[in-house]
């Protein structure tokens, strides 16, 4: 086969002006899921992709997906991409690289003319990143029904706002991009993404082929106990909440956040309430955010972590619930095989990677084969303002995608997951 070039200087533009929306003063990017800037993001991608013959759509979830049609359109299609929304204090890359790579090789293999046996699928998955409705990927969770729409559609924001009620003013928005019916078969599955560490840039490869994805835990943990007033409450009286969450806490880095060189263990928000400097706190909301790759150590410390914090907690109560039990995943061996062979082809340096953080392919590989394409970034550094990816290393990924997207359109079979 004839394997087109992408277009460098065209995939990093857009990359450049998808970052304009949400811009902020440091370079990165505040472009939160169901937000008057993320629908901005996608009047700008349709304005990209319709002239182009992509079918927009979108589904109860909030997913946005451009179909290039191919000739049997009976066939389960290729589906390629990542996110939208960033963290508040984003950066330019994360999701938007994967979303524009994809659009970027969709486009060149339509504008060569390369046969499709089955439709391409670019999509945008909803609230990959969970910064304003927690926990995240819900777009690609639902369309995997990995978790209920209902349950998705309860989950407020900070300002009690349901995301329900921002779907509806989502879809309300763009009355002309059809809706289609939740999930639907899926040939396969190939993510990009920058690497969100430092390993591909230390060894000089511009390319990381992802063989699986660590296993997650999530959650949310609520200790009550009574407010009083400080001044006059004795000590041997209070039920103080936040003095059993200092006890967790130490507890809990102690016995689970040393417990090997590869556990991830963060307590990343934390509210007290009322929060009132001559209150005693009567109920402390705090989360935990744990990663491991062996699901027999990830529920070892998940009975550990409910131990230590019903142990800590006298004389207050405390609840624990579960927001997110993701176990590690793999990824499809023939899928990883061509990333491999699309990068020797091109004299790309690559090498086989793990992937320490979440992305929707986790979902995604419940229901397909499914792959991911790591590139690197500078210092390793996401979730920040001063993310950074090279121009070199996107059009790298972006080449390797079109290869292998390429070879799948091609395939009168897919791959076993």
């Amino acid at each position: 086969m004839a394997y087109p070039l992408i277009d460098a200087g065209r995939v990093w533009n857009r990359l450049m002006a998808l970052a304009e929306i949400g811009a902020l003063s440091q370079g990165g990017v505040n472009r939160q899921a169901l937000t008057l800037g993320e629908a901005e993001a996608w009047r700008l991608i349709l304005d990209w992709a319709r002239p182009l013959g992509f079918e927009p759509s979108t589904d109860p979830a909030g997913n946005l997906f451009l179909t290039l049609p191919g000739e049997d359109r009976s066939l389960p299609p290729v589906v390629a991409g990542s996110h939208i929304d960033t963290q508040p204090t984003g950066g330019k890359f994360d999701g938007a690289a994967g979303v524009l790579t994809a659009f970027e090789a969709a486009e060149t293999l339509a504008a060569a003319g390369v046969p499709r046996r089955r439709d391409l699928v670019v999509v945008a998955w909803m609230n990959e990143e969970g910064s304003r409705f927690a926990p995240g990927m819900t777009g690609s969770e639902a369309f995997s029904a990995t978790r209920p729409l209902a349950e998705i559609r309860a989950r407020t924001d900070l300002d009690g706002i349901t995301m329900g009620a921002e779907l509806d003013r989502l879809h309300a928005s763009f009355p002309d991009v059809p809706q289609r019916p939740l999930g639907f078969p899926v040939g396969a599955y190939v993510e990009l993404h920058i690497e969100q560490g430092p390993v591909l840039e230390a060894q000089g490869k511009e390319i990381g082929i992802v063989t699986g994805m660590q296993g997650k835990r999530t959650f949310r943990i609520t200790i009550s106990g009574a407010e009083g007033h400080a001044g006059t409450l004795a000590m041997a009286e209070r039920r103080d909440a936040i003095a059993a969450f200092g006890r967790m806490v130490v507890e809990l880095n102690r016995q689970v956040g040393a417990h090997d060189a590869l556990i991830k263990f963060t307590i990343g928000r934390v509210q007290v309430e009322p929060n009132a400097p001559s209150v005693i706190p009567g109920k402390v909301t705090f989360s935990i955010d744990m990663r491991h790759p062996d699901n027999a150590v990830l529920e070892l410390l998940a009975e550990r972590i409910r131990a230590i914090c019903t142990a800590e907690a006298a004389p207050c109560a405390v609840a624990l619930d579960l927001l997110v039990n993701e176990p590690s995943n793999d990824f499809s061996p023939v899928l990883q095989q061509a990333i491999s062979a699309a990068a020797e082809r091109h004299g790309y340096g690559a090498m086989p990677i793990l992937s320490y953080a979440g992305h929707d392919s986790r979902h995604l590989a419940k229901r397909a084969p499914a792959a991911m394409i790591f590139i690197p970034c500078r210092d390793g550094i996401s979730h920040a303002e001063a993310e950074w990816s090279e121009p070199a290393h996107v059009a790298a990924g972006a080449q390797v995608l079109c290869d292998v997207l390429a070879d799948l359109l091609a395939s009168s079979e897919m791959p076993s997951a």
